[in-house]
């Protein structure tokens, strides 16, 4: 029998990394997403479904369509936002709220209803992505840099609460990752800081002992890791894949 992942944000990114690289292991591949055109891209023998992460009736019915369909071995939750780029006293509310519960509901919606399913059969790996501004903080990015903190919290719990059942929970925490989504961030914080985007992306690099970024397929391979039977007593544990963070905050 065919085992089964489902990825929240899964059509593009990071997600449709660990998409592919579930897939060419064997997975029967679920995706969410809100991208209605990435989703139209998705390989035919992927299951795509537009779900906003954040809605508890979303993240129901995707989660009992999976188990109509035999159930989940593999929850990646991965869906989440950058945020806004600005001094914490020029954030406005609303947009706090709308940065912690894309990355953080939207994570806690996803494991809330998986955990019935893979506790039925005793077994199954949660993945959470946070990320490195969820082990140093982030200047300018203090929703975000919460949000991720918080969903190690939640990580470590899921992993108290479940391991008596079969089930692992871990925490990716990617660094700065090549893609549109780290453009946008790099222009913002550029802006923010007087610099220019090529600055603030040496910046980032620098800041790394191994002086580059990440790509999504090194977050995707992590994630098959944690999946497999390979790291079958692995639960718990933070994993940052960004080169080695040295300063999470770079001057140049």
């Amino acid at each position: 029998m065919s085992r089964r992942v489902l990825i929240t944000a899964g059509a593009s990114g990071i997600g449709r990394a660990m998409a592919k690289a579930f897939d060419a292991v064997g997975y029967d591949v679920w995706v969410t997403d809100i991208d209605e055109a990435a989703l139209r891209s998705l390989p035919e023998h992927w299951t795509g479904h537009w779900a906003d992460v954040a809605s508890e009736n979303d993240m129901s019915a995707i989660l009992q369509a999976v188990q109509a369909e035999g159930g989940l071995d593999v929850l990646c939750a991965n869906a989440g936002i950058a945020g806004p780029t600005e001094a914490v006293e020029d954030i406005e509310l609303a947009d706090w709220r709308r940065c912690v519960s894309i990355n953080l509901d939207g994570a806690f919606l996803a494991a809330k209803h998986a955990a019935p399913l893979m506790k039925s059969v005793q077994a199954g790996s949660i993945i959470l992505t946070s990320s490195t501004a969820g082990q140093y903080g982030y200047p300018n990015r203090a929703p975000y840099a919460a949000a991720k903190w918080a969903v190690i919290g939640l990580m470590k719990t899921l992993a108290m609460e479940l391991g008596p059942h079969g089930i692992r929970a871990n925490a990716i925490c990617p660094g700065a990752v090549e893609g549109p989504r780290m453009e946008g961030v790099l222009e913002r914080e550029a802006a923010a800081k007087g610099m220019t985007r090529d600055q603030v992306y040496d910046g980032y690099a620098a800041g790394t002992s191994m002086g580059r970024f990440v790509e999504g397929r090194d977050i995707a391979n992590m994630a098959v890791f944690l999946a497999s039977d390979s790291a079958r007593l692995v639960s718990g544990q933070v994993i940052a894949v960004d080169g080695h963070t040295v300063n999470p905050d770079p001057k140049i």
